[in-house]
């Protein structure tokens, strides 16, 4: 069923695959669109060729997409939660399956290298793997009333869910929003970005041969008009949105509306804290993980990096000396660390912050330039080297606002008390980190950061059993972990009397 673009996969290479299947999903079968206006071509990061066209879903279609996941939800919800976790397990086990296809054909959609893609498809089948596990556990509770009456809570779906994905990560948000809502009875209409369309329709094709009733997992294509649709559509119960603060905020608004539940997933402009007594070989490592996987493209990225003074100059030299030996190229080449930019505006965009650091004051120790391959095909895709950026103060426009590109501000800090302030004087509160090795540092830093996930000598680890989701204009509601069920069910209480009604009247 999943092949069709599959089937070519292993043989493709940068610059060779063009997409002509449909790419909306719904009623168990790939639909194409009632009419071919408005369509937007879909490039290829690496050479900047397209690589399809997507045409955005209208009404009608938007209406026929969350007909189909009702009717999929009425029977879906009524299994036993061990008969939908027998169903997702296949699914996660086709995923498995075939992760080197669906990982190259991410790469060749978005631009990030083949060594991540391989891993976002991983943690996909993992987030499956994981919900499916708790699909038979979901249980309510019995409350004893006087005079032998009883109480008793049932955890039940909330019917369609909608989810709007973003084009870091496109195959990899599609699971961590369609497990935990397919694990509690719901059905899923899932809108990923216009500029990756291409493989959410893979895992609702692999949704369907897992054994789905047709619906439970639909989707549609289209940009922000598209988008409107879904959240006003008076059949869907709840939103769940990743992506910037002013879309989430339009997203979170029209869903009021309706009184929708709404999880947001939305930026952040991360704190790294690195103490003079860390192991610097791992603050550094934790560094580069905090600022260039994916480009830089990552709302979670711990892009103010706050260096204890004395150690600020060997930290510089080991962390610029680390950046510069970054491969840059076609990434599906095993050996290329780091890929192309989602799209030309972007690059631009970040190649914009980088000039006006430099105007500010920031100085540029290493990158921050457009890049062009020797590989005459990806001289037109959407490259720059990444770049650290020194002198950087928490007024400039680099540290404050988030970029979504690979630049590192780094800053000198003198206390602990000082640098906590410092790190949590931002409108975001999605991530943070620290390195040391005192251990009641950690656990008082941890403790006293304003962000909805705080590693310690590590950065940018997603295991599907851990919370993820932020603090403040980062927005609300958690992705993965036990947590998320509770935001994708509702409690009913059922009161039963077992003797007679004591009436007033």
């Amino acid at each position: 069923m999943a092949q069709s673009i599959l089937d070519a996969m292993p043989g493709a290479s940068t610059g060779t695959v063009v997409v002509t299947d449909p790419l909306n999903f719904w009623a168990g079968k790939r639909v194409k669109p009632r009419q071919e206006i408005n369509a937007e071509p879909v490039f290829e990061p690496a050479t900047g060729r397209v690589l399809c066209q997507m045409v955005p879903c209208g009404a009608e279609e938007v209406d026929e997409a969350i007909q189909s996941a009702y009717t999929a939800y009425l029977k879906w919800s009524k299994m036993a939660g061990m008969e939908r976790a027998r169903v997702m397990l296949e699914a996660a086990r086709i995923i498995r399956e075939r992760r080197e296809k669906i990982a190259k054909l991410e790469v060749i959609n978005n631009g990030k290298t083949i060594t991540e893609a391989l891993v976002d498809i991983d943690i996909a089948w993992q987030c499956i793997e994981y919900y499916a596990g708790m699909a038979g556990t979901l249980a309510g509770q019995h409350v004893q009333l006087p005079g032998g009456a009883f109480a008793y809570t049932r955890r039940e779906a909330l019917g369609v869910c909608v989810g709007i994905g973003a084009w870091n990560y496109p195959f990899q948000i599609a699971a961590w929003k369609s497990a935990p809502a397919l694990a509690c009875g719901n059905a899923m209409v899932f809108k990923p970005s216009p500029m990756t369309p291409v493989t959410v329709v893979i895992l609702a094709e692999i949704y369907k041969e897992a054994g789905v009733p047709d619906g439970l997992f639909c989707v549609v294509q289209g940009g922000a008009e598209t988008g409107t649709l879904l959240c006003h559509h008076p059949k869907v119960a709840k939103v769940s949105f990743t992506g910037s603060v002013p879309t989430g905020k339009k997203v979170m608004e029209m869903s009021a509306k309706g009184v929708k539940q709404v999880t947001l997933e939305l930026g952040g402009k991360s704190p790294l804290i690195i103490f003079k007594d860390c192991e610097l070989e791992n603050a550094v490592k934790g560094a580069l993980m905090a600022n260039f996987l994916t480009q830089g493209q990552v709302c979670c990225n711990g892009t103010r990096v706050f260096v204890q003074r004395e150690i600020l100059p060997q930290f510089l030299e080991e962390v610029v000396k680390r950046t510069k030996a970054i491969v840059l190229g076609d990434p599906l080449l095993d050996g290329t660390r780091m890929g192309a930019l989602i799209s030309k505006p972007q690059l631009d965009k970040v190649l914009g912050f980088v000039s006006q650091a430099k105007q500010q004051g920031a100085r540029v120790l290493c990158g921050g330039e457009p890049f062009v391959p020797s590989d005459p095909k990806l001289k037109g895709g959407y490259f720059m080297s990444p770049c650290v950026l020194d002198n950087c103060t928490d007024d400039m426009t680099c540290v404050k606002e988030e970029i979504f590109g690979p630049v590192m501000s780094v800053m000198p800090f003198d206390t602990e008390e000082e640098v906590v302030q410092r790190a949590n004087n931002t409108t975001f509160g999605l991530a943070s980190g620290v390195f040391t090795r005192d251990i009641s540092r950690a656990h008082r830093v941890a403790e006293n950061l304003e962000a909805g996930t705080c590693f310690i000598n590590n950065y940018n680890i997603s295991p599907v059993e851990v919370p993820f989701g932020g603090y403040k204009m980062s927005g609300f509601g958690r992705e993965n972990g036990q947590v998320t069920i509770e935001y994708y069910s509702q409690l009913k209480t059922v009161v039963v009397e077992m003797g007679d009604v004591d009436c007033l009247f």
